[in-house]
C-alpha cells in the first residue's frame, strides 16, 4: 500500500515535468536537453529558500529560474542559430555551476527540521493522515498546472505556438514572430520542469546536485507511455495522457525495483528499458497490423 501511495505522490509531482516536456517534445517537435539542468535548478532554489523558512518563495523562484534557463536555450536556438540539441546541452552544462552556486557550493542541502509546503498542509489539515495531505497537495499542484496549460493553449498566443510546431514556414508567412513563439514555449516548458523539481525537493526533504540526471528520460517515458494508452490526440488529451503516463511510469519503476530481479542501483537502466519498450510499441503494433492485413489478403486470394 505504501508503494502505491508513494508512486502516486511522485507520479503527480513528476507529472508537472511531463507536462513541460510535452510542450517541447510534442507541440514544438523540438528536443530540449535543458531538462536535467532546469530540474536541478528548481530543487536547488526550493531547498535553499525552504531552509530559510520561505518554502513558497522557493517554489515560485524555482519556477522563474527554470523559465530563465529555458529562455537562454530558446535564444541560443533562435538568435544564434545553434542546433536545438546543442543549445540544450550548453545550457544544461552551464546550469551545473549555477546550481552549485545556489546550493552554496555544496553538493546537497537537507531540509531535515525545516518547514516546507507539505508540512504546512499537514498542519492545516490535522484530521487527515500525512499521506492523505501530501496526496491532496500533489494533486492540487498537478491539476493547477494542467488547467493553466489547457487554458493557455486555447488563447491566441497558445494557438500561435501550436501552429509553429505544426508548420513554422506557414506561420512565418503569416507575419507571426516564430522565434518569439519558440522562446516563450521553451521558457514555459522549463518553468514547469523546474517547478516539478522544486516540489520534489520539498517532498523528498533534500536537494542534490545530481537529482536532475536522467530527468529527460523520465519525462519522455511519461509522455510516451501516456500516448500508448491514449494515443496522439488533441493537446488537452495530450497533457492528460502525459500525467497518466507519469503515474504509470512511477508505478512500474517501483514494482521493478521492489522485485529481487533489479538491484536498487539499476534505476537508470530500468528507466531506459521502459522508454525503449514504450518507443517500440507503436512500431510493433503497426507491424502486427500489416502482417494481419497481408495474411487476410493472401487468404482472400487463395479463395478466389
Amino acid at each position: 500500500m505504501n508503494l502505491l501511495i508513494g508512486s502516486l505522490h511522485l507520479g503527480l509531482i513528476y507529472g508537472l515535468m511531463a507536462l513541460g516536456i510535452y510542450i517541447t517534445f510534442r507541440i514544438l517537435n523540438t528536443p530540449d536537453l535543458t531538462t536535467d539542468g532546469s530540474f536541478t535548478l528548481g530543487t536547488a532554489m526550493s531547498a535553499s529558500f525552504a531552509v530559510m523558512g520561505m518554502p513558497v518563495t522557493g517554489l515560485v523562484l524555482g519556477m522563474l529560474a527554470g523559465a530563465a534557463a529555458g529562455t537562454v536555450t530558446g535564444l541560443l536556438q533562435t538568435k544564434l542559430s545553434i542546433h536545438p540539441i546543442l543549445s540544450g546541452i550548453l545550457t544544461m552544462s552551464g546550469l551545473y555551476t549555477v546550481n552549485l552556486f545556489v546550493l552554496g557550493a555544496r553538493s546537497n542541502v537537507s531540509l531535515l527540521g525545516s518547514e516546507h509546503i507539505f508540512t504546512r498542509v499537514s498542519a492545516a489539515l490535522p484530521g487527515l493522515s500525512k499521506n492523505s495531505s501530501r496526496l491532496i497537495l500533489a494533486l492540487a499542484l498537478c491539476a493547477l498546472g494542467y488547467a493553466a496549460l489547457v487554458w493557455f493553449f486555447r488563447t491566441h498566443l497558445g494557438l500561435c505556438i501550436r501552429a509553429v510546431g505544426d508548420n513554422d514556414d506557414m506561420v512565418r508567412a503569416s507575419s507571426i514572430d516564430v522565434d518569439r513563439m519558440r522562446i516563450i514555449a521553451t521558457a514555459m516548458s522549463n518553468a514547469l520542469v523546474a517547478f516539478s523539481g522544486a516540489a520534489a525537493a520539498q517532498y523528498q526533504g533534500f536537494a542534490d546536485i545530481g537529482s536532475g540526471v536522467g530527468m529527460m528520460v523520465v519525462g519522455l517515458a511519461s509522455v510516451i507511455i501516456g500516448e500508448v494508452f491514449f494515443g496522439r490526440r488533441s493537446v488537452t488529451a495530450g497533457f492528460l495522457s502525459a500525467i497518466f503516463g507519469s503515474l504509470a511510469y512511477r508505478l512500474v519503476i517501483a514494482l521493478a525495483l521492489k522485485s529481487s530481479f533489479f538491484p536498487a542501483y539499476a534505476l537508470k537502466l530500468v528507466s531506459a528499458l521502459i522508454v525503449a519498450v514504450a518507443l517500440s510499441l507503436p512500431a510493433v503494433r503497426d507491424g502486427l497490423r500489416i502482417r494481419k492485413l497481408r495474411r487476410k489478403a493472401f487468404q482472400n486470394a487463395l479463395h478466389k
